[in-house]
This record gives structure tokens, sequence and C-alpha cells, in this order.
């Protein structure tokens, strides 16, 4: 089976059971949805943005220790590119933006909390209580 169709500004066709989108080819909705937010990344930057409702480029990369300059610069590209965050500028000089969830973005609360929720859970098991510990450096 053959399907191709226009939605939008995206490009898809279906062929037997694999998807392209936009020039990629998936295998399944869950490929799809690891092809937005996949890498180490994607998913905590738009986590952050859950939590935080939006965020300077500065806050970010105080929140994500690890992350290079370059790489988050790069996520957060990509992540705007697919309408997943929304940039906003709030002054050119000092040049100043805040980014925060777009309607989409925001359409991924319920994988947040799940993903958040099952590591805060799992680490209790390991004995180490993530939410005592937070609440101590308030």
């Amino acid at each position: 089976m053959y399907t191709r169709c226009i939605a939008g500004a995206r490009t898809y066709q279906k062929v037997g059971t694999m998807i392209t989108l936009n020039d990629k080819t998936y295998t399944c909705p869950v490929d799809v949805t690891l092809g937005f937010i996949g890498g180490k990344w994607k998913l905590l930057i738009l986590s952050h943005l859950h939590w935080q409702e939006q965020s300077s480029y500065a806050k970010l990369k105080e929140n994500l220790p690890g992350v290079s300059e370059k790489m988050l610069s790069q996520q957060l590209k990509e992540l705007e590119r697919d309408l997943l965050i929304t940039k906003t500028m709030l002054s050119r000089k000092p040049y100043r933006v805040s980014y925060s969830l777009s309607a989409e973005g925001k359409s991924l609360a319920p994988l947040y909390e799940f993903v958040s929720s099952w590591g805060v859970r799992y680490l209790k098991q390991q004995g180490i209580d993530y939410i005592q510990d937070q609440q101590l450096y308030k």
C-alpha cells in the first residue's frame, strides 16, 4: 500500500508499514515520536520548559550540566524547527530571548510527568528520596 499526503508544511508517505515523513523513514508512531524528542538533551529541555513554563538560554544551560553550548543551541533550533518550542525575543540590546513550550510541546505534558514520576519512584527504590532532597535545597 502506498499513500502520499501533504499536511500543512509536512509531506509524508506510507509504504507498507513504513512511514516516510520529511525525508526520514520511521517504523511506527513510537519511532516518529522518538524522532522528535530522542537524543540525550531534547526530552530534558522539554521537561525543564514544562516545569518552568519559560526559560532563558542561560537558565537552560545552568540546569543541564554537561551540555555544550553548541549542542544546546542545536537542540533548541531543532525543537523550534519541529514546532515543539517557541523562541521569544525579549530585547535586541542586550540580546535576550526566552524559550517556552508551544501548544504541540505542551501536548506532550503527560509524557514529561510520567517520565519524571517513574524516575522519582525508581530513585526511591534505590534509597534516594529525590523529593525530600529537593526540599532541603530550597
